[in-house]
């Protein structure tokens, strides 16, 4: 559990230079879980869904820490991971997403993921994680999958975290239930 969103943020230390690696799941780059674990906001349950990630008028813009906060911490994660390529195209990615209710400043739940093999240089970030966080969101707001299974499955693995929990991708921002 994190410390939750914050009135005002400060630069969060990071892992030490190089003492953490990457994984790789069919070309898609995984977070070091001994660095990137994951935390949660406490600010959001299962009980506070409407009043958090699923009122209206959204929810991760009032809560997401200032550029020059995060700017900061990136170039400190890149370090800790070893990353050594163009800033611009890598994203400093909360593991468990804002959306998911993902703690916007623990240093547990983000880390510098790096482009995509298909990548083009200099294009800037290109996440394919972030389609399954938004199907995944609308799941948890319709009910159809709990927060707490949610935010397992995507810290977990976030390839095969719609197929552990029932759902299957769509191809827009929606989730529906398997057949």
């Amino acid at each position: 559990m994190g410390s939750g969103p914050q009135k005002t943020y400060t630069v969060q230390v990071q892992p030490a230079a190089g003492s953490c690696r990457y994984g790789d799941d069919h070309g898609q780059p995984l977070p070091d879980p001994r660095c990137t674990p994951g935390a949660l906001s406490p600010a959001v349950t299962q009980a506070t869904l409407a009043t958090t990630i699923c009122r209206k008028g959204g929810y991760t813009s009032t809560i997401r820490p200032p550029v020059g906060i995060t700017d900061k911490e990136k170039a400190a994660n890149a370090k800790s991971y070893g990353y050594t390529g163009a800033l611009h195209d890598a994203e400093y990615d909360h593991l468990i997403s804002l959306q998911l209710g993902g703690d916007p400043n623990d240093p547990r739940n983000l880390w510098v993921e790096p482009p995509s093999p298909d990548h083009k240089a200099g294009a800037g970030p290109n996440n394919p994680k972030d389609a399954v966080e938004n199907r995944l969101h609308t799941a948890v707001c319709k009910h159809q999958v709990t927060l707490a299974a949610a935010q397992q499955a995507i810290a977990t693995d976030w390839q095969s975290a719609e197929a552990k929990l029932g759902l299957k991708p769509t191809g827009s921002d929606t989730a529906g239930p398997a057949d």
